[in-house]
């Protein structure tokens, strides 16, 4: 996985702050929207479900921005949880923060570029989980992630894969043996 910083305006990089393992950065409904960029450490987006089953919709690893996409670029209430598997420094900032002014057209360039390539994808998650083995979307997982496999829960992996730890369990013991 390619490691890419993503450009930010001065006054931007001065919202950093530090959350701990555990803490929750976002709730569903709120209406203050903002995007983070994962500076250190990890974080994931979720929703629960009317049985109260946890799906993971990304994990954000340093040099990765997570939010509510929908909800930053359309003024509406957030749908997703996200909060940090470790502890984690985070710079916190709007729409605006990604476009200011302030960034000379190259960094405004490198940074839609960034963006298209996580949204490119989110989008191939999305095929994949419509319609591909569980075995192939654990490899999929594995070339986005290649720093997670230690750093993530089994159970949250498989939340994430859409299948059931049992699945994942099995499929990794596949892929070892020889």
């Amino acid at each position: 996985m390619e490691k890419i910083e993503i450009i930010l305006s001065q006054e931007t990089k001065s919202n950093l702050k530090k959350f701990k393992k555990g803490e929750t950065i976002q709730f569903p409904k709120s209406t203050n929207t903002h995007a983070f960029y994962i500076k250190k450490g990890l974080a994931r987006s979720f929703i629960i479900d009317g049985t109260g089953k946890e799906h993971i919709y990304m994990f954000a690893p340093e040099g990765w921005i997570i939010g509510d996409i929908e909800a930053i670029g359309y003024d509406q209430a957030t749908e997703l949880f996200i909060d940090c598997l470790e502890d984690s420094e985070v710079i916190i900032f709007n729409k605006d923060g990604l476009f200011n002014e302030r960034l000379d057209q190259k960094q405004l360039i490198e940074n839609v570029s960034l963006l298209t390539r996580r949204v490119g994808r989110l989008q191939r998650r999305v095929l994949m989980l419509m319609g591909s083995p569980a075995a192939d979307r654990y490899k999929y997982f594995l070339e986005i992630y290649p720093d997670l496999i230690n750093r993530v829960p089994q159970k949250m992996i498989a939340s994430y894969l859409g299948i059931a730890p049992q699945t994942l369990s099995t499929i990794r013991s596949q892929m070892a043996r020889p």
